[in-house]
This record gives structure tokens, sequence and C-alpha cells, in this order.
């Protein structure tokens, strides 16, 4: 039984974590938290990865612990709605199945726990390719042989950097966003809000199913400098940009007082020429984050993982298991990566103006019409052909 290290517990690596221990893997993954990390803001699920979900029996619990978002609303300072789109329409920020990051999570642990074998508190400080496996040093002390490394960690992963040393094209889009949970109040509905701001910034309020507020607060910035900042330094820097924003900027301010924990980091693309070295392979944004603007960042990961797992299993050798993965995932990921970054410029208007086109220009998206028209031209497509997934015996 071929023995397997996995890093990181989010979702990519749980879900391949699921795959090969079912297909017979002994598998180990490596957290650096002392548990599950249960934050994040929400994701949706569709096309392929919808399919992945089904394949593991989990798409149910998915569906039973959605948000309950109803679609999106576009609003003006004074919470006027300048543009509504119902759930899946064009323009919208509302999927069939949105979930909150943490519980997906929470779902993948508890499908995993009882057949792989989790290794909180702890993360790798070496890694030593050889020809027969691969080893490895974790900050415990202990080191250890495995027959395959995988990284499944963030954008930022510092495993992957221990392997890929200088390979990593990373592209930053200019902007950054800030996550936080708040306290819910009357003004909050089962509608998602999306405010635009002068000044290059933008507020979205979206609700949860477990009675708080989920806040992203995004600004555009030129330098890619922030995020290695304490929490302290987060409060300051999100108060001095979003001071003067309207709408219901002061009483998130306020409520950011009182959190524990603020996500504040750059939109960034990561980008590699190959997703392997050796007897390591990199998953999910370690190897090709596509950013939460493209929305298909927790589908990569699981598609990313499914068709890993297989290939690794029906390969006779790793190496042709990694080219196989890539070359049949690889045009899907740039084609997502390939985001339209004029869009960028355009949600972040500068000035009032700016803001009053945009809301204009999403009004009209908006309308009947409008919507009509995408879904004449896209009759004949649906979120199943986005991606068709390989078949294996699973």
């Amino acid at each position: 039984m071929k023995k397997v290290l996995i890093s990181g517990a989010s979702i990519a690596g749980p879900t391949i974590a699921y795959w090969l221990s079912k297909l017979n893997y002994n598998v180990t993954l490596v957290e650096r938290e002392e548990s599950i990390r249960l934050g994040g803001q929400n994701i949706d699920i569709k096309g392929a990865a919808k399919e992945v979900a089904e394949k593991m029996g989990i798409y149910d619990q998915i569906k039973q612990a959605g948000t309950g978002e109803v679609g999106t609303h576009y609003v003006d300072k004074d919470d006027n709605i300048t543009a509504t789109f119902d759930m899946g329409e064009f323009g919208g920020l509302t999927s069939e199945l949105e979930i909150l990051r943490g519980n997906l999570v929470e779902i993948l642990f508890h499908l995993t726990k009882s057949k792989v074998h989790y290794r909180f508190a702890d993360h790798i400080t070496n890694v030593k390719n050889h020809e027969k496996d691969v080893e490895v040093t974790f900050h415990s002390g202990k080191v250890a042989r495995y027959d395959l490394l995988i990284i499944a960690e963030g954008q930022r992963s510092k495993t992957r950097d221990l392997v890929f040393a200088n390979q990593v094209d990373t592209k930053y889009l200019g902007l950054y966003t800030a996550y936080a949970t708040i306290p819910k109040t009357s003004n909050d509905t089962s509608w998602a809000k999306w405010y635009v701001s002068t000044k290059s910034r933008s507020i979205i309020m979206r609700p949860d199913n477990q009675g708080t507020t989920r806040v992203a607060l995004n600004f555009l910035s030129e330098r890619d400098q922030y995020q290695d900042l304490s929490h302290q330094e987060k409060q300051r820097l999100i108060k001095e940009i979003f001071q003067d924003a309207g709408w219901e900027s002061n009483r998130i301010l306020d409520a950011l007082d009182k959190v524990d924990n603020i996500y504040l980091d750059s939109v960034t693309q990561i980008k590699m020429d190959s997703w392997s070295e050796g007897r390591v392979v990199l998953l999910g944004d370690a190897g090709y984050c596509p950013t939460t603007l493209t929305g298909k960042g927790t589908a990569l990961a699981m598609i990313g993982a499914y068709i890993l797992a297989h290939e690794l299993h029906a390969a006779k050798d790793h190496q042709i298991a990694f080219q196989q993965y890539e070359n049949k995932f690889r045009g899907y990921v740039e084609s997502v990566q390939n985001f339209p970054e004029s869009f960028i410029k355009l949600a972040y208007p500068s000035s009032a103006f700016g803001v009053f086109i945009f809301n204009k220009i999403e009004g009209m998206i908006a309308s009947k019409t409008f919507q009509s028209f995408t879904k004449f031209f896209n009759s004949d497509k649906s979120d199943e052909d986005d991606f068709k997934l390989p078949v294996y015996q699973d």
C-alpha cells in the first residue's frame, strides 16, 4: 500500500484524501492549525464539482447546509436597489448551491477522519525528493518518508516554495479583499447586497445560516503590500480606507472593533509551468489559484483532486499520472484564469459619475430583456458542459 502525505486540510486536501483512501492508499494529512479551520465566506459548488460531490455522497449534506441566499441586490448609498439578480442569473453572486467554506470543510473532515490520519498543529519544514520516495521533515522534528507528497495549501503556500523555489508566477490583479463576520441586523435579509462606492471601493454583505452576516470589503491598491499585517493593523487600515464609503460602512467598521479575525489578502493568481517536481505535486490554490473573482476556486480544488487521485490509481508510474493530470486539467484551469481584468477597473470606479454608470450598467444587465438574451444564447449549455469529468472506475 502506497504512503501519501497531503499538506493542507481545507478543501482540496480532504477531497483527494477521500479518493486516495477509497482507492486503497495509506493517507496522512498534515495541517499547521490545531484543528480544522471553520471560518470563511460563501463558496459555490456547481458543474463538474457538483458531480464530484455527488460521487462522494455529500451533495445532499452540502445542500442542507446551504446559506439560504436567494439572489443578489445591487444597492446605492441610500440602500435603494439598483439591480436585482435572482439565483443563477448572469451578473449575480448567487448560485444554486451556496455554502460557507467552513461548513464544507467540516463535511469533508467528518467524511474522511476515520480513514485518513490527520496530523494537526504541525507543518513541513524541509522536503527532499529521492528516486524511490520523498523525505519530509516536520516542524515537530519528526522525519518521515512517503511515496508521494501532495501540496494542497493556499496561494501563499510555504511548502510549495520549499520545492518550487523561483518557479511561481504570482499575478497580482490590483485588488485587496477583507473578509469578516459581523452581527446580523433587521436590515440584513436572505439577499446578498453589493454596494459600489467612490475611490475604487465596494462592500458585499451576504447572509449565512448561523445568524450572522458575512462581509467583504474590497479596494484597489497599486501595490501588493498588506498581507502580513497584524489584526490591529488590519483594523486600522480598513477604517482608514472605508471611513467615508457610505451605505453600511459605519456599522461594519464599528463591528470590526469586536471581531476576533479579519482575513485580508490580495486578489492574486498563481501560475506554474509545471505542477509537479519529482514525487511532489501541487493541487488547488497552491498550484493554480484563479482568485475569488472567478467563483471557481472550490471547483478547481475538487475537480483537480478527483482527477489526480484517479490518474495516480490508473498509472503504473507517478510521473505518468502527474503528466496526465496536467494534460487533462491544465487547459480548463487556464481558461478559468483568463479573467477579463478590464472588469476590475469597471467594477471599482473612482468617481461618483463612475459609480452612477456602473449602477446603470448593472440595471441593464439585470433587465428581463438582457437576461432572456443571455439565456437564449446559452440555451445549449449548462454548468455540466463547462468541464467534462474524465471517466474512471471509482
